[in-house]
């Protein structure tokens, strides 16, 4: 099958388009056939083994598992020994290391059934960053009918998803974004906007419940002054590694002293929240937004342009 590996970090140009053995499921996976998969930054994270403690888990010198990719879309072709949810022929959508390739196997509780009216190039833009938001906001960030959520890159690929899911819970929703993108986020439902290039949201007076931040620029002390006396900053992007260790740091140690929470957030692979948000996709609460979309051979120009921050909505690469 073709695959796309890489043997050394570094830029895009480490990515290679090869022959790679087509896996076997284990007892409790089912093996994929990818029509669609989409990159996230965990991709280009893992690609140039940056920040650092990337290389703890992947590897010091050089990735030890060559395989990129975790969002995929596609038909199961066949399933482990224990596995009985899922059948040759069923559509799904989920996460599966090595998804950037023409067959990938995943955990059974990775992958739910693919909403049958979605393509399978909008079902792959889901996975990462609908549970990222859904995650956040639901369960982190405890978010309720009326309160005030404010969601920092709003037109990025988390972003368009963080405030159709923030508005599906009731929240009334402020979208920060560049000019370019005011009218898309008002589109996707936001209720406010606020250009960043003309206004700093934490200097406005205005006070959140729920800043939702996917961009991870501000101060702790930033934070502090757009929550309300009881709000939570969650933070599930960064702009430099000194900002990453300032929010993993300080950012717990000074919530310790106060009511405000400002903390680091990662989602983690579940099912039942990956059929939470079927649900929401099928209601037509959430709809993918789709910035580009690459073949398969073209993956490292796909990760050179989401790396360069400037993607509205989600990247996709199609397999099939």
């Amino acid at each position: 099958m073709k695959a796309i590996i890489y043997t050394r970090y570094g830029s895009p140009d480490v990515l290679q388009l090869a022959e790679a053995d087509k896996p076997l499921p284990q007892a409790n996976q089912v093996l994929i056939k990818v029509h669609a998969a989409s990159a996230n930054p965990v991709d280009w994270h893992s690609m140039r083994g940056a920040p650092f403690m990337v290389r703890m888990s992947d590897g010091w010198r050089h990735p030890k598992d060559g395989r990129i990719g975790v969002d995929l879309a596609g038909v199961v072709e066949a399933v482990g020994d224990t596995v009985t949810q899922f059948h040759p022929g069923d559509a799904v959508f989920g996460r599966g290391t090595g998804s950037f390739a023409e067959y990938v196997c995943a955990r059974v509780t990775s992958v739910a059934p693919k909403p049958a009216a979605l393509s399978f190039e909008a079902a792959a833009a889901v996975p990462i960053a609908a549970l990222t938001a859904l995650q956040g906001l639901q369960d982190a960030g405890q978010v309720q009918t009326g309160q005030q959520v404010l969601i920092n890159g709003a037109s990025g690929g988390v972003g368009t998803f963080a405030v159709q899911i923030a508005k599906a819970l009731g929240a009334h929703v402020t979208g920060v974004s560049s000019t370019g993108n005011i009218e898309l986020v008002r589109s996707i439902g936001a209720d406010q906007v606020i250009d960043y290039t003309q206004a700093d949201f934490t200097r406005s007076g205005q006070h959140y419940d729920v800043i939702f931040d996917t961009v991870g620029a501000c101060s702790i002390a930033a934070y502090q002054r757009a929550l309300r006396p009881q709000g939570i900053a969650l933070v599930v992007g960064f702009s430099s590694t000194p900002k990453l260790l300032n929010h993993m740091i300080l950012g717990p140690m000074r919530s310790r002293s106060g009511k405000q929470q400002i903390r680091m957030f990662m989602a983690q692979p579940n099912q039942q929240h990956l059929l939470r948000i079927k649900e929401l996709l099928e209601a037509s609460k959430v709809v993918p937004v789709i910035d580009r979309r690459y073949p398969l051979a073209e993956t490292p120009e796909a990760i050179r342009y989401l790396e360069a921050g400037h993607a509205r909505g989600k990247v996709v690469i199609t397999v099939l």
